[in-house]
């Protein structure tokens, strides 16, 4: 078995939305990812993208924490949910096409319920951003449930 799949093999996306490179660090509380801003994704306008993204960015590297988690657990990997961005501060309006930006988040509570709070970073040279972001991760039944619009 391999250290660490590859970032597409933990993450509940496809493409063109598999927007993290690489992961770089992790543990059993944080994950620090990578990527390059690249001209091809859907976000590019002129050589940028809007700094905004940077909540999705820190949303990816959370599902690639759990989605690592359940991979060396044997498990499939799950859908979560974003529910909520705190505190998101930016110093930035747009990333820079080939710009080299690292993603932190780290575990700073997890539920039982699924629901959990993690403070996340994206930092690149000029790009300092942070934001706690609160995500849910459903049991399978309630996110069969919640998809198909049925009660559980």
């Amino acid at each position: 078995m391999k250290d660490k799949p590859d970032i597409a093999e933990i993450l509940p996306h496809a493409p063109p939305m598999v927007l993290l490179d690489e992961v770089l660090a992790d543990s059993t509380e944080s994950i620090t990812c990578a990527l390059t801003v690249r001209a091809d994704q859907l976000f590019d306008k002129d050589g940028t993208v809007p700094s905004w993204l940077g909540i999705e960015y820190m949303a990816q590297a959370v599902a690639a924490f759990t989605g690592l988690e359940n991979w060396r657990q044997g498990q499939a990997i799950k859908v979560g949910f974003l529910l909520g961005t705190r505190r998101f501060n930016t110093d930035t309006d747009t990333f820079r096409v080939d710009q080299r930006l690292e993603i932190t988040a780290e575990r700073v509570i997890q539920g039982s319920n699924g629901m959990a709070a993690f403070d996340c970073s994206v930092r690149g040279e000029g790009v300092n951003q942070h934001a706690t972001l609160s995500v849910y991760e459903p049991t399978e039944a309630d996110a069969v449930s919640m998809i198909s619009g049925e009660q559980a």
